[in-house]
């Protein structure tokens, strides 16, 4: 380690039970170009502990473990952002992979923009598994919700920068009191939004990528979309007004899925745009460069990703505008799943 190379981003990874993704991480951090930076991993209460993980990198760059009791990520990472020596803070999943020139390319997008908070895009890296591959185009494509997520495609709102790539000036971060800990699920778009609302400069920098694992399977993933959902409502009773069209497209895409469904017995045709939207859905991850398998998969994932998010936001609807309940989630304890 060279106590002598200033440091300029603090990088606070949350983890929990993911000593395997957390070695991944850090190794990606020993490719990097730039050093100018100090790694803080807060251990969230896991069972399955880094520690031994942490101790192997303790020579290669500055860097920090703490244990604390399990109290989510958003407080995981406003202690972590507490410890911070850097002018910036990089908030980041424990399950990302940095490519080579990911803290050059936000050192450089910083130089050229001075922006205040920032996020880049994330995608799958050759070695993931095709399940991953296909979740990660669900997540990402234009005909789900990609276009409001960030990257090179058509954008279809401003930029949100979520939290498993999230950059912010560590005054501004700490100006603004970090992540709400009250939420569990969507406190990343709630951050970002208090970002807008102060002023402040956020910019997407679509070179600073990082390869995201994402969920293992579509069960894990369906129950983040599905909070996802829950979350939108959440956010729009805490910031009026910042609901747009695009975050309601999968509600009614949903309703119109059970029509539909309904329908067959009705009518020998009532599948067919569902089939022809799979059709779609195959098709363009294949031109996307995925593999005939992964693209497959791509479908079922897609339908996932819409009916999970669109079922969470209309329970919510139904929960919170119907039946006057508070804030809730549907799946507290899987949120690292």
């Amino acid at each position: 380690m060279n106590s002598s190379v200033p440091i300029t981003f603090s990088i606070v990874v949350p983890v929990y039970n993911r000593p395997n993704e957390v070695r991944e991480l850090l190794e990606s951090l020993l490719y990097q170009t730039s050093r100018n930076f100090e790694v803080i991993i807060v251990e969230d209460g896991s069972s399955l502990r880094c520690d031994r993980v942490v101790d192997l990198f303790r020579g290669d760059f500055n860097l920090n473990y703490v244990l604390v009791p399990n109290g989510g990520p958003a407080a995981a990472r406003n202690l972590g952002a507490r410890m911070a020596r850097g002018e910036y803070i990089l908030i980041l999943d424990s399950d990302v992979i940095l490519p080579r020139g990911y803290i050059a390319a936000v050192q450089k997008g910083i130089e050229q923009t001075r922006a205040d908070a920032f996020g880049g895009p994330d995608a799958a890296a050759d070695g993931f598994t095709p399940v991953q591959k296909a979740i990660n185009y669900a997540m990402t494509s234009f005909f789900t919700t990609g276009g409001i997520r960030g990257g090179k495609g058509v954008r279809l709102d401003k930029f949100y920068p979520r939290s498993f790539n999230l950059g912010c000036r560590r005054s501004v971060y700490e100006s603004l009191g970090g992540f709400s800990e009250e939420m569990r699920f969507g406190e990343d778009i709630d951050f970002s939004l208090r970002l807008f609302g102060a002023g402040c400069m956020v910019r997407l920098f679509p070179e600073a990528f990082v390869f995201h694992k994402r969920r293992v399977d579509f069960r894990k993933f369906f129950r983040q979309v599905y909070n996802s959902g829950i979350a939108r409502i959440h956010l729009q009773r805490r910031h009026p007004g910042s609901m747009k069209l695009v975050h309601i497209l999968p509600a009614l895409f949903t309703l119109v899925s059970v029509v539909l469904l309904v329908g067959q017995f009705f009518c020998s045709w009532s599948l067919l745009p569902l089939v022809l939207l799979a059709m779609l859905f195959f098709l363009d991850a294949w031109r996307t460069g995925l593999t005939p398998r992964s693209a497959l998969l791509a479908v079922p994932a897609s339908f996932v990703q819409l009916w999970g998010y669109g079922s969470g936001f209309l329970v919510a609807c139904w929960r919170c505008y119907v039946l006057g309940h508070r804030e809730f989630k549907a799946f507290d304890k899987t949120f690292y799943d």
